[in-house]
């Protein structure tokens, strides 16, 4: 994952296939909102998803995620921002 202001960057995968992936992005956005970040603000209206069946499209899609602060001059280098990690540690992950 990764958390920015206003959206987060998630790798996710559906347990139950009749819980939509808009329905799931919605109870993240309030959950988050309302019992965690009460005070950040609106976060973005839309999500936008895409399908990974490679590692390697996993590793690029990282790397370019972990930019994202950079980019908003929020650090100077992706390792430097904190609201970043890992909840489960995936087998085809290349550093």
């Amino acid at each position: 994952y990764l958390l920015m202001p206003d959206h987060l960057h998630l790798f996710c995968a559906p347990r139950d296939p009749a819980f939509t992936l808009q329905q799931w992005v919605t109870w993240w956005k309030r959950k988050l909102s309302c019992l965690h970040l009460p005070n950040t603000g609106a976060w973005q209206r839309d999500f936008w998803d895409t399908r990974l069946r490679q590692g390697e499209n996993y590793t690029q899609k990282w790397h370019y995620i972990r930019e994202n602060p950079v980019r908003k001059n929020l650090v100077s280098k992706p390792e430097d921002w904190p609201f970043q990690g890992r909840l489960i540690e995936l087998p085809w992950i290349v550093q």
